[in-house]
Order: structure tokens, then C-alpha cells, then sequence
């Protein structure tokens, strides 16, 4: 299996972990998980957070947390995103 094909199958093994923990994390950990996924899979709800129907406050925290990732590469993001959740989240 290539590197590339590696790294996305722990991703989306760390995803399918953090995504059914029962664990209750702060909310400073919840945006590092939010950033780090969002950029690892390259989306661009970074335009549809200046939404004004949202809460401004938590749509401020979101987009914080996304502009301090937006230098990582899909697959930076996608190693810091695993580490994140082998660290938070046991086996």
C-alpha cells in the first residue's frame, strides 16, 4: 500500500473513532479536532461561517481555528488530525 493510500486509511479510521467516542472534550480541543478535519478533507465551510444566522461567537472560534491550519497541506492536516485523536481518543 502506497503512503498516500495509508495515510487515508488511518484517517479514516481516526475519524470513525473520534466521530463515535463517548468522550467529552473542552471546547479549545474540539476546534483543534474541527481545523484539522476541515482541512485534511479540504473543505470550504471557511466561506459559509460568515453566515449571519449563526452564532457570532462560535462562528468566530471556527474560523480562528481554520485560518491557524490554512499553511498544512491536506495531508499535514490529516497526520496532526491522527496524532490529535490517538492522543485524545484510546483504542
Amino acid at each position: 500500500m502506497d503512503n498516500n493510500k495509508k495515510l487515508e486509511v488511518e484517517f479514516q479510521e481516526a475519524y470513525e473513532r473520534a466521530t463515535h467516542t463517548k468522550l467529552r472534550f473542552p471546547p479549545d480541543l474540539m476546534l483543534h479536532f474541527y481545523a484539522y478535519y476541515k482541512r485534511a478533507t479540504n473543505d470550504s465551510e471557511i466561506y459559509n461561517l460568515a453566515n449571519p444566522d449563526d452564532e457570532q461567537l462560535i462562528t468566530a472560534f471556527k474560523m480562528n481555528a481554520i485560518f491557524q491550519v490554512k499553511n498544512l497541506s491536506s495531508n499535514e492536516a490529516k497526520k496532526e488530525y491522527i496524532k490529535l485523536v490517538n492522543k485524545h481518543i484510546p483504542r
